[in-house]
């Protein structure tokens, strides 16, 4: 007789071996919000989403951009994850501690507490794995697609046909907004002068950029299918629609506002024959800090004050800030220093009535410094970075921020940051307009929040003066200036005794001798 068993007692065992884990992977809605940026900043406006709603996102990847008054910011994911909600749209303003957008993750159920709880973006980043190999293998940036076809290599573009006018039709498909790299490699590509756009997709997973895709990029020079139609020669008869960049359209809304200003505008010339005399021997002797480590002397000198006893060494300066010459913008605007020092009205900046006083009229904040923006042209558009206290400022540290500010303006991006760009900004900002072609005059255009005064510098000319010589003439070196002031403030008598001010400043640079520069 056959006995048979039951094998209920051997659920139990198998059930203790093999049990069915509490361990599972749950899906978690973490609310991402916008941090404190600086400056003071307390809203930006949502420029643009580079991530759509199902879409995935991995950490350090764009989520958005976000523009203040005058700077940009590109907000990267703290998280791994599918983006689920976007909260504040294109356009619209978000407020610093609000939430941005909502973000689906991966993590650990035994340690999530509600699976389905909504958190603040400041939690643990998770680090799960879901963007999936599919996605990122159909992966293309539209630029890639468009310039393939024309037969362009774009592992082998030289840096220096990296940069796209902010006109080309090319650049609307440059974007950033497909392209995958991290923070420190898009850094990298902006020192080398790459937009980044144009090195992916990068041999990283699923087209992630990297610093070898960049260095490749510098390698060689470009190639050319000879089958390929090229640019020149394709749609020549079709008109093209470039929609405007972030920037061109701040800059069209600020230019619309500035017909709310009533302008009083004037020309002159200022000689500035007796700085040009003064001007080579002072790039002579520019301080060792501010040259390049080429141009330092080497070796050291033999006896040194050093010798005796080591001063503290200078501030380290950035090798963008470094020159071997200087030129007469710097001596423009520390001579400019001067007569505001003396004028206070063009220290000053139109206030809100309800920012510091009760009183419904207009206010004037007096500023105890000379605070002086910059007009720079760049080749993602107009900015107008500020020289803080430039009264406080040596013509040799003037030279050196100066060229550090055009070295940010050249990047790709641009790598302008608040700092740069205070959200105050100037009360006068100075044009040089001379420096891009012969000009003699001008209209600058004063917009509001650009300070109570602008100014368009021409470029210098030798010309002949016949008031000079007791009548035979002189040959003398003078440069246009165009000014124009808010009327609302500034009467027009007052702008002209301020630029003559001006004017005694630097047609007589040895006045700077006593003042101690």
């Amino acid at each position: 007789m056959l006995l048979l068993r039951p094998i209920r007692p051997y659920s139990r065992i198998l059930a203790s071996q093999f049990h069915s884990s509490r361990v599972t992977w749950a899906r978690k809605l973490k609310e991402f919000k916008l941090a404190d940026i600086g400056e003071g900043i307390t809203e930006c406006e949502v420029i643009k989403w580079n991530v759509k709603p199902s879409g995935t996102v991995q950490i350090f990847d764009p989520l958005c951009e976000v523009q203040s008054d005058k700077a940009s910011v590109e907000i990267t994911s703290p998280f791994d994850g599918v983006l689920k909600d976007i909260l504040v749209k294109e356009g619209d303003i978000a407020k610093v501690g609000s939430g941005l957008c909502v973000i689906e993750v991966d993590e650990d159920a035994s340690t999530a507490s509600a699976p389905t709880e909504t958190t603040s973006g400041s939690a643990a980043p998770v680090k799960t794995e879901i963007r999936t190999s599919s996605v990122a293998a159909t992966h293309e940036p539209p630029q890639q697609q468009t310039l393939s076809q024309q037969g362009l290599t774009f592992a082998s573009r030289p840096a220096s046909q990296g940069r796209l006018h902010p006109l080309d039709p090319r650049a609307a498909g440059s974007q950033d907004r497909d392209v995958l790299a991290t923070p420190s490699v898009r850094h990298y590509a902006r020192q080398k002068g790459v937009h980044v756009a144009l090195v992916a997709p990068g041999s990283g997973k699923g087209g992630r950029i990297e610093k070898i895709d960049v260095d490749a990029f510098l390698a060689g020079p470009p190639t050319l299918d000879e089958h390929a139609p090229t640019p020149s020669s394709a749609h020549t008869d079709e008109d093209v629609i470039v929609e405007l960049g972030r920037t061109r359209h701040n800059m069209w809304k600020a230019m619309t506002k500035s017909l709310e200003i009533p302008q009083f505008g004037f020309t002159t010339k200022i000689d500035l024959t007796a700085l040009h005399e003064m001007l080579p021997i002072l790039s002579a002797h520019i301080p060792a800090q501010y040259l390049p480590p080429t141009q330092l002397p080497s070796p050291p000198p033999i006896i040194s004050p050093a010798s005796f006893y080591a001063s503290p060494s200078p501030p380290p300066v950035p090798e963008s800030a470094r020159y071997t010459r200087l030129t007469y913008l710097p001596f423009l605007i520390k001579t400019l220093s001067k007569a505001m020092a003396e004028w206070p009205l063009f220290r000053s900046s139109l206030t809100s009535p309800s920012s510091i006083s009760s009183s419904p009229k207009p206010t004037l904040a007096i500023r105890p410094h000379a605070d002086i923006s910059i007009a720079l042209s760049t080749p993602t558009g107009l900015y107008t970075p500020t020289l803080q206290r430039a009264d406080t400022l040596s013509v040799y540290a003037l030279a050196s921020r100066l060229k550090h500010l055009a070295h940010l303006g050249r990047q790709m991006p641009c790598g302008l940051t608040p700092a740069e760009m205070p959200r105050r900004g100037g009360t006068i900002t100075v044009s040089n307009v001379g420096g891009v072609g012969d000009v003699d005059a001008c209209a600058p255009v004063l917009v509001p929040g650009g300070g109570v005064a602008i100014v368009a510098v021409g470029r210098a000319k030798w010309m002949w003066d016949v008031e000079r010589g007791d009548g035979r003439g002189e040959r003398r070196l003078k440069v246009g200036v165009s000014w124009s002031a808010d009327h609302r403030v500034v009467e027009g008598a007052e702008l002209v005794a301020f630029v003559e001010a001006w004017r005694t400043w630097l047609e007589r640079p040895q006045r700077l001798i006593a003042e101690g520069v």
